[in-house]
């Protein structure tokens, strides 16, 4: 059984977040999966900026709500990102071909990943980010487990 890695960070600005996710996108390999749960505005589409920052892309990252899906091409692989916060049932993603992407040549970031954990690959970077009050308005706990 591969063993499980944790590491816990800390940010405390946007530009931090984005730094961060700068930094997982320079470092990402084709075929990953990175699963990204938070709640409402706690970061998670900043923290994808910079992953697409980092691999080199330049367009304008937004979340992919209503489409479920966004596919970038621009970058040094491709880059999928999916939001599949309205997703009713896991069936709407056998719709999409999430196999093609999820097992695909490049970079897969899935937010709200917890609405779909039973088709989720078992190899895969589950990041979660944490809002604390107390530590300041912009502060953030990123934890990354790798499986």
């Amino acid at each position: 059984m591969q063993e499980q890695k944790v590491v816990t960070l800390e940010t405390f600005s946007p530009e931090e977040t984005l730094a961060l996710g700068e930094k997982l996108g320079r470092e990402a390999k084709p075929g990953e999966v990175y699963t990204l749960v938070g709640d409402l505005g706690v970061g998670k589409t900043v923290l994808t900026q910079g992953i697409a920052q980092g691999l080199g892309i330049e367009e304008p990252i937004c979340s992919p709500t209503f489409t479920i899906v966004q596919i970038y091409e621009e970058g040094r692989m491709p880059f999928y990102h999916f939001d599949v916060y309205r997703i009713g049932d896991v069936e709407e993603m056998d719709e999409i071909g999430y196999e093609d992407y999820f097992y695909g040549d490049g970079l897969t970031m899935i937010e709200w990943a917890n609405l779909i954990e039973e088709i989720l690959p078992r190899h895969r970077r589950e990041i979660t980010i944490e809002k604390d009050l107390e530590k300041g308005f912009d502060y953030r706990k990123i934890t990354i487990l790798q499986r």
